[in-house]
């Protein structure tokens, strides 16, 4: 049986991690920006914040991993399919919530810091939606990845350097590729204005999808093999 996300302080503390993570940062580095958008200026905190997901979603599945727990999960849930769709479950119920009361609580931070340069409310309250929706899809995007790999450190290993550095190389060398990677595509809606063709809700939808390809392959991995 999935462990409750309740019972391991690590992924509540994983939570409250996300909001910390997210407000801070955007509150350190609201200040250094340059003003050429409001909006991205009071959200730049996402692009950690967004680590803070990941490892949640890691940690949640990757818990199941230890021990040879998942060998119990057929005796008490018919199919390991069911049994990862009621783990994406209980780690997409609270995500919403957290992420959007980041959203809000990162929207007055950083209007508190920019003052009078900082975003109208009416973008800003599209960047606050749009930041909660963007962390809930990276958590469930790396809670299937590490259902593929079936290991935390090697999720974290790929996408830690790959957030932090690899896209933004990407994005440096071609703008079209990084225009439609799961990280920099769902964050169109945090800017006041984008040169790509997706618009903050369509660049949602695209991260959606990466997220439930790699859920998807997730449970088709783990329906194959042994844990």
């Amino acid at each position: 049986m999935a462990l409750p996300i309740r019972t391991l302080r690590s992924l509540v503390g994983g939570l409250a991690a996300l909001l910390l993570a997210t407000t801070a940062f955007s509150m350190l580095a609201a200040g250094d920006a340059d003003g050429s958008d409001p909006l991205y200026s009071a959200f730049v905190g996402v692009s950690l914040g967004q680590i803070a997901a990941v490892a949640f979603g890691t940690t949640a599945v990757s818990a199941e991993f230890r021990g040879g727990a998942l060998r119990l999960t057929p005796s008490a849930v018919p199919g390991r399919r069911r049994w990862f769709a009621a783990k994406a479950t209980a780690i997409a119920l609270p995500l919403p919530a957290v992420g959007l009361l980041t959203g809000p609580v990162t929207l007055l931070v950083g209007k508190s810091v920019l003052g009078a340069s900082g975003p109208a409310w009416s973008e800003g309250l599209r960047g606050a939606v749009g930041c909660g929706l963007h962390l809930t899809l990276m958590a469930l995007f790396a809670a299937g990845l590490t259902a593929v790999l079936r290991s935390g450190v090697a999720t974290l290993s790929v996408l830690i350097p790959f957030l932090l550095v690899v896209s933004f190389v990407v994005g440096d060398l071609s703008a079209g590729v990084a225009g439609f990677l799961s990280d920099r595509v769902g964050q169109v809606a945090l800017h006041s204005a984008w040169d790509g063709t997706l618009g903050p809700w369509s660049g949602l939808g695209v991260t959606a999808l990466w997220s439930a390809a790699a859920l998807l392959a997730g449970a088709w991995t783990l329906d194959r093999g042994d844990a």
